[in-house]
C-alpha cells in the first residue's frame, strides 16, 4: 500500500513536472516568437529610418495633393516698385519653370510707370509655377504672378492656391425669360414738415430754396435758434425729388399746331448739316480713328501734369544769360580733353544758386512746406515711352566734370529703360532744357511736390550796347524761365534766385567758391 501510494505520487510528480517542462517550453516558445517579431520590426523600422521618406512615394502615388504633404508655395506678388505705382507688365522673365533660384536673384524684368526694374527673389527656393507670362500689361499691384517652392519640394506638384473668396455676382437674366409687366413705381408720399412755427432762413438758403421751388418747413435746421442755414438748403436739395413746375412758373400753353407741308429731303450728295461721330471703323475712312494703348509711363506723366497744372498756382519768370564766359571756358577745357557740355554748367550753377538760397530748395506736402537738406537735380531726358527725370544726386557738391559724367550714365540708362527707383525719386529741383532743338524760350510744369523746374532755351547772337563804352557789341545770351510755386515761391524770391543764377552762369568762377 505504501508502495503504491508512492508510485502514485510519484507518478503525479513527475506528470507536475513534465506539465512544468512543457509550461516553460509554451513560454520560451511566445518568448522567442514575440522577440522574433521584435526584431523584424525593429529591422524593419531601421530600414525605414535610414531610407528617405519611406512613406512620400506611397502618399505621393495616392494623395498627389501638395496640399496634403504639407508643401505650401510661396507666392510672388506684383509688388509697388516706385511710390506712384499702381500696375506694372511683365516685360521678360529670367528664370524658368523648375530652375533654382537663390536670394537675390532677378526673376523677370517688370515696366513701371518710370522704367523697367529687375524683380529679385527674396527667398532660396525652385521656380514653380509662372502664372502671368511675358508681355502680360497692365497687372495690378498685389496679383498672385508666380509661385515658388522650397528646395527638396517637388516643383511639379505645386498648385495654384485658390484665390480669395469674393462676393458673389449678380446671377445674369434667363435668356427666354418672359418679359415681365413693366410696373411703374408708387408715387412717394409727401415728406412731413422738419418745422413748425416762424422759418428763420439765411440769404442763402432762402435763394437756393426759392430758386428750385422747395418748401422750407422740409429742411431741418442746424444753425442758431433754429436758423436754415445754407447747408441745410443743399441737403434738402440732395434729399428731394425734381420738383415740379408750379402753376405760377408753368409756361403757358402751346397754340393748337397747325399742319405744315413735309420737308422737302435734301438732294443726294448734299452734306449734312451735323458732322458724323468718330467711331473705330477701317484705317482711312472719314470719320475714324485709331486706338493707341497708353503705356504705365504715359498714364502718369497724364496724371502727374493733370494734378500739377490743376493744384500748384504756377509763377512765371524770365531771365537772359550771358554764355561768352562759359563758352569760352568749354573751349579752354577742351584743349585739356575734358569735354563737359553746357547744360553741365547749367546745372552746376542751379545747384549752387540753391545752396545760397536755401528758401527755395523746398517742397509742398499736404501739411504745408518742408525744407529739404539735400540738393538733389532732376534733369529732363526724353525717351521712347516720354520723359523721365532722373537724379544728379548733392549736385552742389560736385564738380562739373563728375556732374558731366553722372548726367550721361543717367541719361542712357533711363533710355535703355534700366533706371532704379532710387534714381528717378527724390529730386528737389528740375531742369528742362530744350535748347538743343533751337527753341528760344518756353515754360515748364512742375514736377510734384518740387517747388521749381527751370525752363532752358538756346543760345543766340544778339547786339547789345555794352555799359562800359556804349559800344555795340555781340552777345551770346540764353534765355532761362523760372516756373515756381506761388504757394512757396514769391515773385521776389524768384528773381532773386534768377538773378544770382545768372552771377554764377556769366561768372563761372563764383561757383568754384561756393
Amino acid at each position: 500500500m505504501f508502495c503504491a501510494n508512492e508510485t502514485k505520487s510519484g507518478i503525479a510528480a513527475g506528470t507536475s513536472h513534465r506539465r512544468g517542462t512543457d509550461d516553460n517550453m509554451a513560454a520560451s516558445l511566445r518568448l522567442g516568437r514575440r522577440a522574433i517579431l521584435f526584431g523584424l520590426r525593429l529591422s524593419h523600422f531601421n530600414k525605414c529610418a535610414r531610407a528617405t521618406n519611406p512613406w512620400l512615394e506611397q502618399v505621393r502615388r495616392f494623395f498627389p495633393s501638395p496640399w496634403l504633404l504639407g508643401v505650401t508655395p510661396v507666392k510672388v506678388e506684383m509688388p509697388a516698385l516706385s511710390p506712384t505705382m499702381e500696375e506694372g507688365n511683365i516685360v521678360k522673365w529670367l528664370k524658368k519653370e523648375g530652375e533654382a533660384v537663390s536670394a537675390g536673384d532677378a526673376l523677370c524684368e517688370i515696366e513701371t510707370d518710370k522704367a523697367v526694374v529687375t524683380l529679385e527673389s527674396n527667398d532660396d527656393g525652385v521656380l514653380a509655377k509662372i502664372l502671368m507670362e511675358e508681355g502680360s500689361r497692365n497687372v495690378r499691384l498685389g496679383t498672385l504672378i508666380a509661385l515658388m517652392v522650397e528646395e527638396g519640394q517637388d516643383w511639379k506638384q505645386a498648385e495654384i492656391p485658390p484665390p480669395d473668396a469674393a462676393a458673389p455676382s449678380a446671377a445674369p437674366p434667363a435668356k427666354h425669360a418672359a418679359a415681365a409687366p413693366v410696373v411703374p413705381p408708387a408715387a412717394p408720399s409727401p415728406p412731413t414738415p422738419a418745422t413748425s412755427g416762424p422759418l428763420r432762413l439765411s440769404p442763402a438758403a432762402r435763394n437756393i430754396l426759392d430758386t428750385h421751388g422747395l418748401d422750407p418747413k422740409l429742411a431741418t435746421p442746424t444753425g442758431p435758434r433754429g436758423l436754415i442755414t445754407k447747408e441745410d438748403a443743399l441737403n434738402l436739395l440732395k434729399t428731394s425729388p425734381a420738383p415740379k413746375a408750379t402753376p405760377a412758373m408753368a409756361a403757358p400753353a402751346a397754340p393748337s399746331p397747325v399742319p405744315t407741308p413735309a420737308a422737302t429731303p435734301p438732294p443726294p450728295g448734299s452734306r449734312p448739316n451735323i458732322p458724323p461721330l468718330s467711331v473705330p471703323g477701317k484705317p482711312g475712312a472719314p470719320g475714324t480713328f485709331t486706338e493707341i494703348p497708353a503705356t504705365n509711363v504715359r498714364r502718369v506723366i497724364a496724371q502727374r501734369l493733370t494734378q500739377s497744372k490743376t493744384t500748384i498756382p504756377h509763377a512765371y519768370a524770365s531771365v537772359d544769360c550771358d554764355m561768352a564766359a562759359i563758352i569760352q571756358l568749354r573751349k579752354d577745357l577742351a584743349k585739356e580733353q575734358i569735354k563737359v557740355s553746357v547744360n553741365d554748367f547749367i546745372i552746376k550753377a542751379a545747384a549752387v544758386t540753391l545752396k545760397e538760397m536755401p528758401e527755395v530748395n523746398v517742397t509742398w506736402s499736404g501739411d504745408g512746406p518742408r525744407a529739404l537738406d539735400s540738393i538733389h537735380i532732376s534733369i529732363a531726358v526724353a525717351t521712347d515711352k516720354g520723359l523721365i527725370t532722373p537724379i544728379i544726386k548733392d549736385a552742389a557738391n560736385k564738380g562739373v566734370q563728375e556732374i558731366s559724367a553722372n548726367a550721361k550714365a543717367l541719361a542712357q540708362k533711363a533710355r535703355d529703360g534700366k533706371l532704379l527707383p532710387e534714381e528717378y525719386q527724390g529730386g528737389s529741383f528740375s531742369i528742362s532744357n530744350l535748347g538743343m532743338f533751337g527753341i528760344s524760350g518756353f515754360s515748364a510744369v512742375i514736377n510734384p511736390p518740387q517747388a521749381c523746374i527751370l525752363a532752358v532755351g538756346t543760345s543766340r547772337a544778339e547786339l547789345r550796347l555794352r555799359q562800359d563804352d556804349q559800344t555795340l557789341h555781340t552777345h551770346q545770351l540764353m534765355t532761362v524761365t523760372l516756373s515756381s510755386d506761388g504757394r512757396l515761391v514769391d515773385d521776389e524770391v524768384a528773381s532773386r534766385f534768377l538773378d544770382k543764377f545768372r552771377a554764377n552762369l556769366e561768372q563761372p568762377r563764383r561757383m568754384a567758391l561756393a
